[in-house]
């Protein structure tokens, strides 16, 4: 049997909930308008504008924050809060966000100067979307006790998010980050930075998964 949070989602905590799913798709949102304005007015045509901004692991992991809060939001009953209220379901969804959020600050953070409404809505995807999820999972959801293994299943949804990048990089030439722009680097170095970072992701997978065998509940 799954265990699950749905137990512990309550009047208050579902109204933390509810106004962190808004805030999360307020800048998922914004960044969708202002983008494929952007896009458009560069030439792209439609489809390859949509390709391009769901392109980004940013924007795939913040819209698996929004659909996860509003599938803890939904009745026990329905499939969308039965999957998201797995425990490992939801620490992985933790697990990407955290990688959002140090990537660009450690790595991307000062490349590119926003201004105006992108500046907004890059804070908001990139620093305080993954900082107020991080907070919300140790304050308000009980940790269950996850298997060391989980660090690596974890692993699979990057690990094919950079093969799919390296793909269409190589048919058009566009890389949505520059740390895996082969045109640039080449392969090899780029199979270097991959194998670095899916190190350091196995680490942090097993970071998370060390915090809540510590903090797992005896409810479990």
């Amino acid at each position: 049997m799954p265990q699950t949070l749905t137990q512990r989602i309550t009047k208050p905590s579902a109204t933390i909930t509810f106004l962190l799913m808004v805030l999360v798709w307020f800048g998922l949102i914004l960044q969708f308008c202002i983008s494929m304005q952007a896009y458009l007015h560069d030439g792209l045509s439609l489809p390859n504008a949509l390709v391009q901004f769901f392109s980004y692991f940013t924007i795939q992991s913040n819209i698996l924050v929004g659909v996860c809060l509003i599938g803890l939001l939904l009745k026990p009953q329905t499939w969308l809060n039965d999957f998201f209220s797995r425990g490992y379901v939801f620490t992985g969804v933790v697990f990407y966000i955290i990688i959002v959020g140090l990537i660009y600050n450690t790595i991307l953070r000062g490349i590119g100067k926003p201004v105006g409404l992108f500046r907004l809505a890059d804070e908001l995807l990139h620093l305080v979307n993954p900082v107020l999820f991080v907070i919300y999972w140790l304050i308000l959801i009980d940790k269950p006790t996850l298997k060391w293994s989980q660090a690596l299943n974890w692993l699979w949804y990057p690990f094919i998010y950079v093969i799919y990048t390296l793909i269409r990089g190589a048919l058009t030439n566009i890389y949505p980050y520059p740390f895996i722009d082969a045109g640039k680097f080449g392969y090899n170095k780029i199979m270097i930075n991959s194998v670095v970072l899916l190190v350091v992701f196995l680490v942090l997978g097993l970071l998370l998964i060390f915090i809540t065998r510590k903090l797992s509940s005896k409810k479990y």
